[in-house]
């Protein structure tokens, strides 16, 4: 009798708390927006599934390993606590990602139209704007956000997954489940979002604009680019060069023409790998004492506010650009700005499909989409330089 109680003391569901409970619940609903809706299922599945994992009762994924006085260790800690100390508080699995995404990036479209970067980088407002919103809650008491925290959650406003994730990581990791969580589910979400704003701050006659067909842009063009890009960059902000700087390499290799295999390794099965694993990671920091508090509801309220202002901003500078332009830019690329590459490019050219029907602004769209991928790394450099000393 007393082995039978000794082994139910030990058991699940004998040390089952609510808050585990309701984390099981919460990587569960994770699990179904991913498989049964298609939300982001390549970062959800393998999020939802550690979320799970880490909440199991006595399993130890997040664990710790133990050593004793002696350095010689005792319990050689859990699978989780290795994957997110290895590759996500190193930095190295974002930066893994970024690089994979830059190889499958065409920068085409930004060179053929340059002036699309000034949507790129309007569409960051939503980021900074963000900021001063998390500080002025814990100004005011009504949140307890420190700057650090703040800055963290700004980045949700880029759309930009892996940026979010290395920035917090490095700023504030007691916030990355949360954090992480929010800034995919605003990226699946973004055809659901964008499209009343868009039509909000736009009218028919501009939603019908037709923009001018785009160059051809050459091969020592694309291969310069990257080159000049991540050198400009990394001598004004150097904290910007770890992400621009994968993120220019990866897009050097598809572009040189000379390393294919390495280019579609990098685009398939190492970016594949890595995302198993940073999914993983980010699983193991949704504890239910990390993850269940008020700060997390107000993570998830901001990050909606600092997307929506990103694509307000992005309309919002393509409408002020065709006030002293020649040649017009159709408003709802602007809003393609956010670095949800390519959803947001798609959305937008699904809304002017619907106000005109052979108005295709699909390659128009990816140019301010790819420079929202640059200006969320950079604003994500900006964060970490200025807020990484307090």
């Amino acid at each position: 009798m007393e082995n039978l109680l000794s082994l139910w003391a030990s058991s699940g569901l004998a040390q089952m708390q609510l808050g585990q409970l309701v984390m099981m619940t919460v990587g569960l609903v994770l699990l179904f927006l991913a498989i049964s809706k298609g939300f982001e299922p390549l970062l959800l599945v393998p999020i939802g599934f550690g979320t799970i994992l880490v909440n199991i009762p006595g399993a130890g994924f997040e664990a710790a390993p133990i050593y004793d006085a002696m350095g010689n260790m005792e319990s050689p800690g859990g699978l989780l606590y290795y994957i997110y100390h290895a590759g996500i508080e190193t930095g190295l699995f974002p930066l893994i990602i970024f690089m994979g995404v830059g190889s499958m990036t065409d920068f085409g479209p930004l060179l053929a139209n340059p002036k699309t970067l000034l949507l790129g980088a309007a569409a960051q407002v939503g980021i900074f704007t963000t900021v001063l919103g998390a500080v002025a809650l814990g100004h005011y008491g009504i949140l307890d956000f420190s700057i650090r925290e703040a800055a963290s959650i700004g980045i949700i406003g880029g759309a930009d997954g892996p940026t979010a994730i290395f920035v917090t990581s490095k700023l504030a990791p007691e916030l990355l489940g949360a954090i992480a969580v929010a800034a995919y589910s605003y990226m699946a979400l973004v055809p659901i979002i964008q499209p009343p704003i868009m039509r909000a701050l736009t009218t028919p006659a501009e939603r019908e604009i037709k923009m001018e067909q785009l160059r051809p842009v050459t091969k020592a063009e694309r291969i310069v680019f990257p080159l000049s890009l991540l050198v400009l960059v990394a001598m004004l902000l150097p904290d910007a060069a770890p992400l621009l700087g994968m993120f220019c390499f990866g897009n050097l290799m598809r572009e040189c023409g000379v390393v294919n295999r390495l280019s579609d390794t990098t685009q398939n099965a190492l970016i594949n790998i890595v995302t198993i694993f940073l999914g993983l990671g980010v699983g193991s920091k949704m504890s239910a004492e990390k993850f269940l508090s008020p700060e997390t509801m107000g993570i998830l309220g901001l990050g909606a506010v600092a997307f929506c202002i990103g694509t307000a901003s992005g309309v919002l500078m393509a409408k002020l650009m065709n006030t002293m332009a020649k040649h017009k830019v159709n408003p709802l690329i602007g809003a393609a700005g956010v670095s949800a590459v390519p959803m947001a490019a798609r959305v937008a050219n699904k809304v002017g499909l619907e106000s005109n029907p052979q108005n295709f602004l699909l390659m128009h769209a990816m140019g301010p989409n790819v420079a929202g991928v640059i200006g969320s790394a950079v604003a994500a450099g900006v964060m970490i330089n200025l807020v990484s000393g307090m």
